[in-house]
């Protein structure tokens, strides 16, 4: 395929860590490795400079309004914006990705790609509302995120999730997707570094060699279900004594859970990711009780290090543990649910082995950056047909 030119429009970006960024991050650097122009669009939450190169990508940021901690960042029309917006305008693209629909930058990138007559994605992440943990507050949010889908539904036709869980979520919104543009991992860099990094993570908190390590990764908020999984792993710690639980992010609850550290529960804060990949290589079980997720990108990481894993029936979990034999997909993240999958997963020390084999050669199998980077390019040759990418 010929060279194309790609404008990606994400809301949220680097420095600001989290599956959106990393999924635009990752696709930008896939595009560009294949000979493609990528430039992506972002909002100044971190009050950066306005325009930079970043690991090759051409990055802008929009100025905007801070709301809910960096969660949801509002555009400002100032001069400034103006003026980055004409730049932009000047630019020829093939092809606008919106990642994300809730946001006014993702209608603003909408109604860009209507303006410069080219052929807009949206990708969608999320499968439930946006929860600020206020009756009132959802509500009304909810109300505005229709409203807002609905406006961004005038400006772009074209829908794809991060998995086929995104997909149902879209039909709440009267949406049919065309397709599906997995979040993915790039298996060769895991493996690089697994290669090339010492594991370091048991010997510097003193976890003996034979206990087993429980691992949590990503922002410490509620609704990934961070507390439940600290009250659980306390309930278990009675009963078995060789478990230690290690948690690598930072958010909200930061302060709340290095309250609780003890010598078997080891917050460490955010971490890079090459260390991730270290404490995962030194996991035995990874664990994500979030009841809110598109398709996280913690599971691929523990996938692909070869990690079991426990979490709930949120996002793309079933797409990759598509049974029982593959990991524990559990249906809530109530603590006594919690605690029965953990009580019988430490017993079955066969059935973990077997498990983290077959998970990782299904994630090899269909959840590349390589795969995903070939469809988007399927899609921006395309006129207009439905594109959906069959699992193996």
């Amino acid at each position: 395929m010929k060279r194309k030119r790609y404008c990606i429009f994400s809301a949220q970006y680097f420095p600001h860590l989290g599956g959106v960024e990393r999924y635009t991050y990752n696709l930008s650097k896939r595009l560009l490795e294949r000979g493609n122009e990528v430039i992506v669009v972002t909002s100044n939450v971190a009050r950066l400079k306005s325009y930079e190169i970043v690991d090759g990508i051409p990055v802008f940021r929009l100025p905007c309004i801070d709301l809910l901690d960096g969660r949801y960042p509002v555009l400002k029309l100032t001069k400034e914006f103006f003026c980055i917006h004409e730049i932009l305008f000047q630019k020829q693209f093939d092809m606008i990705i919106v990642n994300t629909r809730f946001y006014l930058h993702s209608l603003y990138g909408m109604i860009f790609a209507k303006m410069k007559r080219v052929k807009c994605i949206t990708i969608e992440h999320g499968t439930s509302h946006l929860s600020v943990h206020s009756r009132l507050w959802d509500f009304l949010g909810g109300v505005y995120e229709h409203c807002l889908t609905k406006v961004g539904q005038l400006f772009c036709q074209d829908y794809y999730g991060v998995s086929e869980a995104c997909n149902q979520w879209l039909q709440h919104f009267h949406i049919k997707a065309k397709g599906v543009l997995y979040n993915s991992i790039d298996l060769n860099e895991v493996e690089l570094l697994k290669r090339n990094t010492e594991k370091c993570f048991r010997k510097k908190y003193n976890v003996p060699d034979d206990a087993i390590v429980i691992t949590f990764t990503g922002r410490l908020l509620k609704e990934k279900g961070i507390l439940i999984l600290l009250n659980v792993l306390e309930q278990l710690h009675k009963k078995y004594a060789n478990l230690y639980l290690f948690i690598a992010g930072d958010g909200d609850l930061e302060e709340e859970i290095e309250k609780r550290r003890t010598d078997y529960i080891i917050p460490l804060g955010r971490i890079e990711f090459k260390d991730i990949i270290t404490l995962l290589t030194e996991t035995d079980i990874f664990c994500l009780p979030s009841f809110s997720e598109g398709f996280s990108t913690s599971l691929l990481e523990a996938a692909a290090c070869r990690c079991y894993i426990i979490t709930t029936a949120r996002g793309g979990a079933r797409e990759l543990l598509i049974n029982q034999d593959y990991g524990t997909v559990i249906p809530d993240n109530n603590e006594a649910t919690l605690y029965e999958a953990f009580k019988q997963v430490l017993e079955e020390t066969e059935k973990r082995k077997k498990a983290v084999q077959l998970t990782y050669n299904r994630l090899s199998a269909n959840f590349t950056w390589d795969i995903v980077e070939k469809q988007v390019e399927i899609i921006c040759e395309s006129k207009g047909k439905k594109t959906v990418r069959k699992e193996k």
